[in-house]
């Protein structure tokens, strides 16, 4: 399942009935777009679909003063039974995915040293910089987190850190050479 039919499911299953601007509004609110691979901009075309397959439906249409009409939504029983699916999906699958920086490593003799080191360091550097974003944000957020969502912090956090200490140690080995 795409992450941006679970983040509707959920949205809707969570908050009740409600219109494609305020999905958008939560997703914007929560930045989704930090840590799932959900475009605010792709939700209304997600909706349609959705309504569509049955996963959904309208419930009405409100309009607030000179606004365009607004369609709300509601989850079905259909989408609450996809909800529950896609969560025990995403629970089950331990599927470890392949970094294509590996493959890298094992050509890497067609650029020059330096070229790869150069390369590494962006790399690494790229990473220290989203770990610090990522810090700075989660101490923003601190105060309004729940246990879990504390927890979701937890674990971009230390996939960051991760990345951060294997590109040091790819710099030493590079250094060596």
């Amino acid at each position: 399942m795409r992450a941006v039919r679970l983040f509707i499911l959920g949205a809707l299953a969570d908050g009740g009935p409600m219109h494609g601007h305020k999905i958008r509004s939560s997703a914007h609110v929560d930045r989704v777009e930090l840590w799932a691979d959900i475009k605010p901009g792709s939700l209304y075309g997600a909706l349609r679909r959705m309504a569509d397959e049955g996963a959904i439906e309208a419930i009405r249409t409100e309009q607030e003063g000179n606004l365009p009409a607004r369609t709300v939504y509601g989850i079905t029983g259909k989408g609450r039974a996809e909800l529950l699916s896609a969560i025990r999906s995403v629970l089950a699958d331990t599927t470890l995915r392949p970094d294509p920086i590996q493959l890298v490593l094992l050509h890497c003799d067609e650029i020059s040293p330096e070229e790869m080191r150069t390369a590494a360091r962006q790399r690494r550097d790229s990473y220290a910089a989203q770990l610090g974003f990522w810090r700075n944000l989660r101490g923003e957020a601190e105060p309004h987190l729940t246990k879990l969502e504390a927890v979701a912090f937890d674990q971009t956090l230390m996939r960051l850190e991760t990345e951060v200490n294997w590109h040091d140690r790819l710099l030493a080995v590079l250094a060596e050479t």
